[in-house]
């Protein structure tokens, strides 16, 4: 296969990743500070199947996409209010977290065990630059933020990961077999 089609494949690929985390957003449990989504299933699918480079792409061509006031974010919304706003440090941490997920799975490998722990240290990057962001903005202190930004998401995010890992866990060899990502 040519270079010209793999980077097609791949700027592709973050297109699509982009999309499913715009859709995965809109399923949601709306709660009263920060909805859960599920958008992080998709940021681990893309970082460990894409890798670091483009699974951080298609997260920041997610979040440019919101930026411009395309409906991408939780509740069909877009606009540099949301990004700017409580929970667009959780928006942001998306591209970190995709990042971290492509990183350690480059370093690690792909086993499930391998696949899991990195998406549990992805997920832990973006609550980390999220809750700060919401601390920031809102003058909550960390505990109260916690209990609003962390704790509730917790069991779902431990399913989400599961998930992603076993979905990347068998994608990846029919993946790279049929060309779409590098060997």
């Amino acid at each position: 296969m040519n270079r010209s089609n793999n980077r097609t494949r791949q700027w592709l690929l973050c297109a699509l990743f982009a999309a499913l985390t715009a859709i995965c957003s809109q399923i949601q449990i709306p709660l009263p500070m920060v909805p859960i989504n599920l958008a992080l299933f998709s940021v681990h699918m893309a970082g460990a199947l894409l890798g670091v480079k483009y699974g951080s792409i298609s997260m920041l061509i997610y979040l440019l996409l919101g930026l411009v006031g395309a409906p991408v974010f939780t509740g069909l919304v877009g606009g540099a209010g949301i990004l700017f706003g409580q929970t667009g440090g959780y928006i942001v941490g998306y591209v970190i977290a995709a990042a971290i997920v492509g990183l350690l799975r480059q370093k690690w490998g792909e086993r499930f065990f391998q696949l899991c722990l990195a998406m549990v240290l992805g997920v832990a990057a973006c609550y980390l630059f999220g809750t700060i962001w919401f601390m920031v903005i809102t003058h909550n202190p960390l505990w109260t933020s916690l209990m609003y930004c962390v704790f509730p998401f917790l069991p779902g995010d431990a399913v989400k990961i599961l998930l992603a890992a076993t979905l990347c866990h068998k994608l990846l060899p029919i993946l790279r077999r049929n060309g779409w990502i590098p060997a």
